[in-house]
């Protein structure tokens, strides 16, 4: 659950990053076709960067620090301590945000398919082409026009307009972005590049039908009346309707500069940094924590730590971290405290310390190559391998998408209070 988090909250940053640099950079220029598809390549460029794995210190350094996982196992018959809890919160929340994108969705679909049954097929010019009696602004869904019968009739560059966006499969970009807004739903980037993806939509529609020969005037003309109505069209220039504002702008501007398109070369070293700095370097060191209380002839597994080894990746540095029972270390630790039991004599004589194991995790969950590393009496020793060598299976490490084997050292405190 927290991988998926973390990989949402990265993808989302990049596509923040990657969105910001369009409304900043590219927004005003007139490359409508290659802008929407430099934001489709974007989009997915920036949803697969955060499945990369960069590594910024080899897997062989020697400097590389033990990474501490500390048990939370309390004093005897007490409960054990609750987990964190906020990484559910924030999956309940996301779900929550989800769902109500996919009700906006299906509301939407069953409008739509509302109009549909109201209105008459037929296909014109090799369109499939819904025509609705009331008047209603014209829009296109998937590969099909709906159309007010008077605009039919009186307006065929409406029509025209319409069928741009079908010919220029406008519908498959749609689609894609409401899989992000699906995804991404919490990042307001998200929903205004839909925004902006919408505005070039239009500009390629509109330049498409002048381009056939009808007069751009005429039309910038129609477009106005149709968003003010005919009986304000007096009062025109009052108007503040944005989208249709920046489309005249766009219709009227001059072509922009080719090499603006190399602009977005810019943002390839912004994201490449990004990425570096969300795979922080392999080395760095985790703050142990305390050990916890123990109680009297009590037996508590302290913070596991990966120790490396010539044949196996330590803990720290794998990709994927080994889970024991669909949970961490501090999981395996509640097990063999569950399993150790403190040996009599050592417990009439008042022996007690640290004991440091070192074991393995093979690529099939299996755990071998038990050790004391440190040892405090043979008894001790003893009873602490009988325990880890006889542990369930894990979910092995992954490393380059392969199970690999992996090398703890697990500490075990013997106390006697």
């Amino acid at each position: 659950m927290n991988e998926f988090l973390l990989y949402i909250g990265r993808s989302g940053l990049y596509l923040g990053l990657f969105y910001a640099f369009y409304m900043l950079v590219m927004r005003r220029t007139t490359f409508f076709r290659f802008n929407r598809v430099a934001m489709l390549i974007g989009t997915l460029m920036c949803v697969l960067l955060p499945l990369l794995r960069v590594r910024t210190a080899p897997l062989t350094d020697a400097t590389a620090g033990p990474l501490t996982m500390t048990a939370v196992e309390e004093v005897a018959e007490a409960d054990a301590a609750p987990k964190e809890s906020w990484p559910t919160a924030v999956l309940v929340l996301y779900l929550t945000g989800a769902a109500v994108v996919i009700g906006h969705t299906f509301f939407s679909a069953e409008a739509l398919r509302r109009k549909v049954s109201a209105g008459r097929r037929q296909r014109i010019d090799g369109i499939r082409t819904v025509v609705l009696k009331e008047d209603i602004p014209s829009f296109t869904f998937g590969t099909t026009v709906f159309i007010g019968r008077k605009d039919l009739e009186e307006n065929p560059a409406i029509f025209s307009h319409e069928t741009m966006h079908v010919r220029c499969r406008h519908y498959l970009d749609l689609f894609l972005f409401r899989a992000v807004q699906l995804v991404w739903w919490w990042n307001p980037l998200v929903w205004m590049a839909r925004t902006e993806l919408g505005l070039l939509h239009e500009y390629e529609a509109d330049e498409g039908v002048i381009n056939q020969g009808i007069d751009a005037t005429q039309y910038q003309l129609l477009l106005v009346r149709k968003a003010v109505g005919e009986q304000r069209f007096s009062l025109a220039s009052g108007f503040q309707h944005a989208q249709l504002k920046n489309r005249i702008t766009m219709m009227l501007k001059p072509c922009s500069n080719g090499w603006m398109r190399l602009s977005y070369l810019a943002v390839l070293p912004v994201l490449a940094i990004f990425m570096y700095a969300c795979n922080p370097s392999k080395n760095s060191k985790a703050p142990a924590e305390e050990a916890p209380a123990v109680a009297e002839e009590t037996v508590t597994p302290a913070a596991a730590e990966p120790a490396a080894t010539p044949d196996a990746i330590p803990f720290q540095l794998v990709e994927v971290k080994p889970s024991f029972n669909g949970g961490d270390a501090n999981e395996f630790s509640k097990w063999v405290n569950s399993q150790l039991v403190y040996p009599d004599e050592a417990k009439k004589n008042g022996i007690q310390g640290r004991v440091a194991v070192q074991f393995t995790v093979e690529p099939d969950g299996s755990v071998a190559n038990v050790k004391v590393l440190r040892g405090v009496n043979d008894l001790l020793d003893q009873e602490a391998i009988r325990v880890i060598s006889s542990s369930p299976k894990w979910k092995p490490g992954i490393q380059d998408g392969q199970p690999v084997r992996v090398t703890f050292t697990f500490p075990i405190i013997y106390q006697i209070r």
